[in-house]
């Protein structure tokens, strides 16, 4: 994919002056981190899952080393989601947030690149000038005491990098724009990430919905038969009541998950750049996803090379490095050359003329001598920052791993919990047909209806649960090993 990395930008941005320069700079040079070599996901490498029944119960393969698609939200094979997806990149505002904040950086590098290169300024300036022919003598060749004056010049400074001041500072902002380069990676799969977890809980919800509506039918029925047989002093009135408190609760519990796909619904309109008035044309089903069933597992050294959050972190360490060769540079001698050439005749015709030119040239060599201190301490709290920075790069990545390690466990769960899930699913339901069969002749009793009735509308919803959790577990592991973004085109700063 093509990617505007800080070395890419570097490039063509300050190595032409660098090379013209020459020398070399002060500090320590940074080295990319390299993935720990004894680092890995699980003692021992996973193969695959477990297989169920149904259309999302397919058996899941670990593949070592596979690539990530660059739109790896397109293995649930939803276009509805694909859409969805599309529209919260282009729209969310978090997006282009992270689009300028890079923007920002980027120019930042290049603002500060120019200091490789002279300040060349000019000026030009007209003015009136009357001699105290009391105290001093007349000026002009006309022998007058007023006279004007006609000044044209340029200024031309410049700094020779000779300790890596300059280079040492523009390091340190390329590697502060590749990490917002990196965040702006992050934004993008953290974005299309909660898009598709939440598409996941939105029909998991309506599954739910479908689930208890279908269970207030069924008591609605079982109220009917129970009502009839009261009606014919076959059954007390309490069981009449009872029934009647069961098809309530039922109705009770229908509220709540309308309101949570309510605020799943508004949570996509959100996402995708919206607000809540508005009505979004794609609504999700589980029926509507498949499960992808050849799971790519990163090796080791790619997940620390292509994670954007370990990449925002090494980005970091970067700065910080370059920033030790700054609070260094600030204690060694700079050069300033500085050099202005013009002329200055009493009448613009005459600016060409002999004795109107005149020029200065100087060069100094400055340096500090002392300051209570405040350099050493501030090149320490460079070192500091430094270590800080390794420290969370570390963590970052260790992080990483465990966030790998605990999705594939996951997956591994997730697939006997929705075997086990589809099981007690069958089981109640036929438990429950046999129940109001013997119910209705009159060989089984109402409690045992109940207690049946109960069990099913418990297993229905584990069963939606365990649906879901397995959608969003494997959404998750292409999340944590970072998304697939060098698999797709990605739009440099200029055409954002």
């Amino acid at each position: 994919m093509p990617r505007l990395s800080m070395k890419t930008f570097l490039k063509h941005a300050t190595l032409p002056a660098l090379a013209v320069l020459g020398g070399c700079a002060v500090g320590p040079n940074f080295h990319q981190p390299t993935a720990p070599a004894d680092a890995g996901y699980t003692p021992t490498p996973l193969t695959g899952t477990h297989e169920a029944a149904g259309p999302l119960g397919a058996a899941q393969t670990f593949v070592q080393a596979q690539n990530i698609p660059g739109q790896w939200w397109t293995l649930f094979r939803s276009p509805d989601l694909d859409r969805l997806i599309k529209q919260a990149l282009q729209a969310n505002p978090s997006i282009a947030a992270a689009q300028a904040s890079l923007r920002v950086a980027q120019e930042n590098v290049l603002a500060q690149d120019g200091s490789f290169f002279p300040q060349i300024g000019a000026g030009v300036g007209v003015a009136k000038n009357l001699t105290s022919t009391a105290s001093l003598a007349p000026v002009g060749a006309n022998n007058k005491p007023g006279y004007s004056l006609y000044t044209a010049q340029l200024s031309i400074s410049y700094s020779p990098d000779v300790f890596g001041l300059n280079r040492r500072m523009v390091e340190s902002l390329a590697a502060q724009a590749e990490n917002k380069r990196d965040e702006l990676e992050a934004a993008d799969l953290s974005l299309s990430a909660n898009v598709v977890t939440t598409a996941f809980q939105e029909a998991g919800l309506r599954a739910a919905i479908a689930a208890q509506q279908d269970t207030i039918k069924a008591d609605e029925d079982l109220e009917t038969i129970i009502a009839r047989q009261y009606a014919d002093g076959e059954v007390a009135q309490s069981v009449l009541l009872q029934q009647q408190t069961v098809l309530a609760q039922a109705q009770l519990l229908l509220p709540p998950l309308q309101r949570q796909l309510d605020m799943q619904e508004n949570a996509l309109i959100a996402m995708s750049g919206g607000y809540p008035n508005e009505v979004l044309p794609e609504s999700f089903t589980l029926s509507q996803l498949s499960l992808p069933q050849n799971l790519p597992v990163s090796l080791p050294s790619a997940l620390v090379a292509q994670r954007p959050d370990i990449l925002a972190a090494a980005a970091n360490m970067h700065a910080a490095s370059a920033e030790i060769g700054v609070a260094i540079a600030n204690r060694l001698p700079q050069l300033p050359l500085t050099a202005q050439l013009g002329t200055s005749p009493a009448a613009i015709a005459n600016a060409f003329t002999p004795y109107n030119q005149f020029y200065n040239l100087a060069a100094g060599l400055t340096g500090p001598l002392f300051n209570g201190g405040t350099l050493k301490h501030k090149q320490r709290a460079a070192v500091a920052q430094f270590d800080y920075a390794a420290a969370m790069y570390k963590q970052t990545v260790i992080t990483a791993f465990q966030n790998v390690s605990d999705t594939l466990r996951a997956l591994q769960t997730d697939a006997d919990q929705l075997q086990a899930a589809q099981t007690a699913d069958n089981d109640a339901r036929q438990s429950l047909a046999i129940a109001r069969t013997q119910f209705q002749d009159g060989a089984m009793d109402y409690v045992s209806v109940l207690n049946a009735e109960q069990m099913y509308q418990t297993a229905q919803l584990a069963l939606v649960q365990a649906e879901v959790m397995r959608l969003t577990d494997t959404a998750a592991l292409f999340q944590a090993l970072g998304g697939g973004w060098w698999n797709r085109h990605d739009p440099t700063a200029a055409e954002m």
